[in-house]
């Protein structure tokens, strides 16, 4: 009878680890996907004629609303009652003043984080623009030793130093991307710029990551969209306070008359890349519910050798000897983290096994 219950047993954490690595697939699929398609349609609004950095920084929070659908999708599962529950034990819910500040502080950051973006992907060529990204996943690895008390292993550290000198070799060199059409003259603003906003993004996600263990005490997949979505949505009205006060609006119209694929593509780029950057986010709070924001922002970094390539198909963009070593020690970066991954998830599966097998006092 023993046996009957450790062979279902078996066969029930198999089925859950299945389950696991397919909502891992979908997510990082969600992710990847959403964060190409945003970014080229983001060099294709300035290309085209769209001149408002406002208006790129509302698109990328403006979509909040389509994240509903996950709630159907993803549901979580209901608390206990009592007091056996995983929620029962994380203690009452935050105070709403507390929640709110939690939220509003974070989605002021995004606001600023996406103008930041904003201004980098005008001012550099797309290619230039996706490596440089990848630094966050440098200034990630810090953040979480300083923030969340993350491991810094010697292979984190080799990460570290490669994503580095890949965003340096591109900083260094402006005037390699003769055939794209940026200001030459924005490329150092457009390269700190897009630094500011990767050290940025990285920031957010560990202040994510801090409040869910230190203030929402729980991770169910409700709270993580519950964050993603407030902060969308104070993210998205700081952007229009922002268009409003800097004047921008009164140009939309002529601007969107002068976009040069016509009024219609204006708009279907804008509404596109509003619903691609949700899609990227939807796979990023699944991310950090299935695994960590740290991993979150690891594949993230995934889309380094994807957008070059699409740029270079799309736009023009060169990829010449700097670009092609930046990405390759980008992608030596980002399998130092992996493999540190890896190794990690192996040694947690043998301390599980260990424990399993030890005999019963």
């Amino acid at each position: 009878m023993d046996l009957h219950k450790d062979g279902a047993a078996d066969a029930a954490t198999r089925t859950r680890r299945w389950r696991w690595w397919l909502m891992v697939a979908i997510n990082i699929f969600f992710l990847l996907s959403g964060q190409t398609v945003a970014t080229l349609l983001g060099r294709l609004y300035y290309n085209e004629g769209g001149d408002s950095k406002w208006m790129a920084t509302l698109v990328q929070s403006a979509g909040f609303p389509i994240l509903i659908l996950a709630y159907v999708f993803f549901p979580s599962p209901r608390a206990p009652r009592g007091g056996d529950g995983a929620a029962a034990a994380a203690g009452p819910r935050p105070s709403v003043g507390v929640l709110a500040f939690v939220y509003v502080s974070i989605g002021l950051l995004v606001a600023g984080d996406n103008l930041m973006y904003s201004y980098g992907l005008l001012y550099l060529p797309v290619s230039t623009y996706s490596l440089i990204c990848a630094t966050q996943l440098a200034f990630n690895a810090v953040l979480a030793r300083l923030i969340n008390a993350q491991r810094f292993t010697h292979l984190v550290l080799n990460s570290v130093v490669l994503l580095t000198f890949s965003a340096a070799l591109l900083g260094i060199r402006a005037d390699s991307d003769g055939a794209s059409a940026v200001p030459k003259d924005k490329y150092g603003l457009g390269f700190v710029l897009t630094l500011g906003a990767s050290a940025t993004y990285s920031l957010i996600l560990c202040l994510m990551q801090l409040a869910f263990q230190k203030v929402l005490k729980r991770e169910t997949f409700s709270v993580v969209l519950e964050m993603q979505v407030f902060t969308s949505v104070v993210a998205a009205c700081a952007s229009v306070v922002g268009l409003f006060a800097s004047g921008e609006w009164r140009s939309l119209g002529e601007e969107m008359k002068g976009y040069r694929k016509g009024g219609v593509s204006y708009v279907m780029t804008l509404v596109w890349t509003a619903v691609a950057w949700q899609v990227a986010s939807v796979g990023v709070v699944g991310l950090v519910f299935e695994v960590s924001s740290l991993f979150s922002n690891v594949i993230s970094t995934l889309a380094l050798p994807v957008v070059p390539v699409f740029a270079v198909a799309f736009f023009g963009d060169k990829m010449d000897g700097e670009k092609v070593m930046a990405m390759l020690l980008g992608i030596w970066g980002f399998s130092s983290y992996i493999y540190q991954h890896y190794l990690d998830d192996r040694k947690l599966k043998k301390e599980a096994r260990d424990t399993s097998e030890a005999p019963a006092p």
